[in-house]
C-alpha cells in the first residue's frame, strides 16, 4: 500500500508538473518537488523532459547544489560532459567549497581521462567531506589513470587507514603494489594491521588477498581460515579460500569453501559459476552442467557459465551441443581468446575446418601469447597433411611465445613430416638446449620404432656431449 501510495503521489506531482509547462499554471513547486520530477523522467529514460524540469528548477531556485547535481548528470547521460562541467563550475562561484559539487567534478574529469583536474577537484572536496577514505580512494584511481601506480597507492593506503572495510581500495592497492614489482616488500604494510589487532578477521583477510596475488596459495589459504576463525560468516574469506584451494589442485576443498559462501550468501551465478567448475575439476561434469545452468538462469548474460557448459559437454564428446553453449559465451564476451579457442577446438572436432580455422585465427589475435593457441591451430593443418602450413603457423607462434618449448619439440615433428630432417635436427638442438627433459613428447608423434630410435641417439649424443 505504501508503495503504491507513493506512485500515485508521484503520477500526480508529474501531471501537475506538465500542466504547469502546458498551460503556465501557477503552482510552486519546492527544491524536492523538483528533484523528484527529475528523477522521475531520468529513470524513466526521458532526458530531454528531465533537462526541460531541471532548467526550470533552476531558473525558480537559481544555484542550487543538489538541482545542479541532477542536472550535470542527465548532461554525462546525453554525453555533453563539457557542458556539465560549466554548469558545476557555475554553482561552485557561489559555493565554493561544496563537497558534492567537487566530487562529482571530479568525477566528470576522470570519465573524460582528465585525471589532472579530477585530482585538483576531489583534494577541494577533501575539506569538508565527511567519508574521506572514498575521496581518497577516487584520489586513487585518477592517479592510477595517469599511470602513477605508486601515487595511487599512497593514497589507496590512506584510504585503508581510514576505513579497513574499503574493498575497492585494497583490491586497487594490491593491484598498484604488483604492477610496481612492490607486492612482496609490502606484506609488512599489511601484517601491522594484524599486529595491530590479531583478532581483526579483516586483516587476515587483506593478508590473504596479498598472498594470493604473489600465487602464494597456501598461506593465502592460511590467511583466509584465520579470518573465517575470527568470524564464521565472513563469506567473502570464505569465497577467496575456495579460489586458492583452486588453484592449489584441492578442489574437494575449495568445493566446500564455496558451499559455505552459498548457505552464507544464498544463491548468486558468480558463487554457482565456481561451484560449478570445481565440480568439473573434479570430472562430475554433470553436477558441474548443474550449477552452470543455475548461474544461467540467475544470470543469463554472465558468460562465464555459457562457457563452462560447453566445457563439460566437450568432455563428454557432445561436440555439437558445446558448439551451442560455446557461441553464446562468445556472443556476450566476443574479446575473449579462450573462448576463440575452445570454439575452434570443437569446430574442428566437429569436421568443420574453415570455421574452426576462423577461431583459432582469432584466437591468435587476441591471445597471441599462449602457446595451446598456436599449437592446436598447427596441428590442424598437420593433421591434414599440410606441413608447410602448419609450420608457418607454428612459426609464428614462436615469434609471439619464444620461450615456449613445447613449440620448439613441436617444429621438429613437423619439420619430419615435410622431409626438412637437417632442419629437424638444428630444431632438435635447440629445444633440447632449452628443456632436455621435454623431448619424450616427440615419441607421442613417432610411434614407429625406427623413427624413435633415430632421434633417441640423436638425443643420447647430444647429451653426452653436454655433460
Amino acid at each position: 500500500m505504501g508503495e503504491e501510495h507513493k506512485r500515485k503521489e508521484e503520477r500526480e506531482l508529474i501531471k501537475k508538473f506538465e500542466a504547469f509547462l502546458k498551460n503556465r499554471e501557477n503552482h510552486y513547486f519546492d527544491e524536492d518537488n523538483f528533484i523528484r520530477i527529475i528523477n522521475y523522467y531520468n529513470v524513466h529514460n526521458k532526458l530531454k523532459q528531465a533537462i526541460k524540469a531541471a532548467n526550470v528548477a533552476l531558473d525558480q531556485i537559481p544555484y542550487s547544489v543538489d538541482i545542479t547535481i541532477e542536472k550535470a548528470d542527465i548532461l554525462v547521460k546525453q554525453e555533453q560532459s563539457n557542458e556539465a562541467l560549466d554548469l558545476l563550475d557555475e554553482t561552485l562561484n557561489i559555493h565554493p567549497n561544496d563537497p558534492e559539487l567537487l566530487l562529482q567534478k571530479g568525477a566528470i574529469h576522470c570519465m573524460v581521462s582528465e585525471y589532472k583536474e579530477a585530482i585538483s577537484a576531489y583534494t577541494g572536496a577533501l575539506v569538508n567531506v565527511e567519508d574521506k577514505d572514498e575521496v581518497y580512494f577516487s584520489i586513487g584511481m585518477a592517479y592510477q589513470g595517469l599511470g602513477k601506480y605508486m601515487d595511487a597507492a599512497k593514497y589507496y593506503k590512506k584510504a585503508i587507514e581510514i576505513n579497513i572495510l574499503n574493498e575497492n581500495a585494497l583490491y586497487e592497492l594490491a593491484y598498484c603494489l604488483d604492477v610496481s614489482g612492490e607486492l612482496e616488500s609490502s606484506l609488512s604494510y599489511y601484517q601491522q594491521f594484524i599486529d595491530q589487532d590479531p583478532y581483526s578477521e579483516y586483516a587476515w583477510y587483506n593478508l590473504g588477498i596479498v598472498y594470493n596475488k604473489l600465487g602464494k596459495f597456501e598461506e593465502a589459504v592460511d590467511a583466509y581460515e584465520y579470518a573465517v576463525a575470527i568470524d564464521e560468516d565472513f563469506s567473502s574469506a570464505w569465497f577467496n579460500m575456495g579460489n586458492a584451494q583452486m588453484n592449489l589442485g584441492h578442489y574437494d576443498k575449495a568445493l566446500a569453501a564455496y558451499f559455505k559462501t552459498f548457505d552464507l550468501e544464498g544463491a548468486s551465478p558468480e558463487t554457482y559459476c565456481h561451484i560449478g567448475a570445481a565440480y568439473d575439476k573434479l570430472s562430475q561434469s554433470d553436477l558441474a552442467i548443474k550449477y552452470y545452468q543455475k548461474a544461467t538462469k540467475l544470470d543469463q548474460m554472465y558468460h562465464e557459465a555459457w562457457y563452462g557448459i560447453g566445457v563439460c559437454l566437450a568432455v563428454q564428446d557432445k561436440w555439437y551441443e558445446a558448439i551451442h553453449f560455446l557461441n553464446r559465451a562468445l556472443k556476450l564476451d566476443a574479446e575473449n581468446g579462450l573462448y576463440w579457442k575452445a570454439v575452434a577446438d570443437v569446430e574442428y572436432k566437429t569436421g568443420n575446418l574453415v570455421s574452426s580455422i576462423e577461431a583459432y585465427r582469432e584466437a591468435s589475435e587476441i591471445n597471441a601469447g599462449d602457446p595451446a593457441v598456436w599449437l592446436d591451430w598447427s596441428m590442424v593443418y598437420y593433421e591434414q597433411g599440410d606441413y608447410d602450413q602448419a609450420i608457418s603457423i607454428l612459426e609464428a607462434g614462436l615469434d609471439e611465445c619464444p620461450d615456449s618449448t613445447e613449440m620448439y619439440y613441436r617444429g621438429v615433428v613437423y619439420l619430419i613430416g615435410s622431409g626438412s630432417y637437417k632442419n629437424a635436427i638444428n630444431r632438435l638442438e635447440t629445444a633440447l638446449m632449452l628443456d632436455f627433459e621435454g623431448h619424450q613428447v616427440l615419441f607421442e608423434f613417432f610411434p614407429n620404432l625406427s623413427t624413435q630410435k633415430a632421434l633417441y641417439r640423436i638425443i643420447d649424443q647430444f647429451r653426452k656431449d653436454h655433460q
